[in-house]
């Protein structure tokens, strides 16, 4: 479970938002919608661990009872998929995903099984040593979730990452990605400002019930 408890950021100027709490369960996604600049994104950089110095935030986070507000980015256990795939262009697809597998899976010939493993799961097999420019938009992006989900997260943000897609891709990678996340069992917060991006009965919620108010 994701939980955050009576959380408020602010800067010089307003409170982005005051006293938000919020707990997801694990395999659920929850849908974050508002304006532009009403405060999304930089609640997800806070989740993660990477607000803007300007910024300070009161509050608490835990993940699976465990409060990691104050770890680093790295012992969180948060996954982030953007909109922008990201993948590194100088990699091929393989070392793209190879990048991400966790310490503990030690040994070449395993970690390249994994990876390969990955690849045949989402319809991509023989694509290790292919060039991530080669590929169509739906494969970079389910190269760029799998590399997230391959390291393990404990939950999962999701930036508006159906944006970018075109009418037919968007409700293919958007399934997809509901799927991974079920199969994992992970909270979720999803952050969009499209109605369809929301999964059949999930929870909606909207970023100005925490309503901006002056510092």
């Amino acid at each position: 479970m994701l939980t955050i408890k009576n959380l408020t950021i602010s800067n010089a100027q307003q409170h982005l938002f005051s006293a938000l709490s919020l707990e997801i369960n694990r395999g659920e996604v929850v849908t974050l919608t508002g304006a532009s600049g009403a405060g999304k994104s930089t609640l997800l950089n806070w989740i993660i661990g990477e607000l803007d110095p300007s910024f300070s935030a009161l509050g608490g986070l835990w993940l699976n009872n465990v409060r990691c507000d104050a770890l680093p980015i790295e012992a969180r256990h948060i996954g982030l998929l953007f909109q922008d795939e990201l993948l590194f262009p100088h990699w091929s697809v393989g070392q793209n995903l190879a990048f991400a597998l966790p310490a503990k899976l030690t040994g070449a010939k395993a970690r390249r099984q994994r990876v390969e493993q990955t690849l045949s799961n989402i319809g991509l097999a023989g694509f290790h040593d292919r060039d991530p420019a080669t590929l169509s938009g739906g494969q970079r992006a389910r190269v760029s979730l799998m590399r997230t989900l391959l390291a393990e997260p404990l939950a999962l943000l999701l930036d508006e990452p159906f944006s970018k897609l075109d009418a037919v891709l968007r409700p293919q990678f958007r399934a997809f990605v509901f799927a991974q996340i079920a199969l994992r069992n992970i909270p979720t917060l999803l952050v969009t400002h499209d109605p369809a991006d929301v999964p059949q009965g999930g929870r909606v919620l909207e970023i100005s019930d925490w309503q901006h108010n002056p510092v």
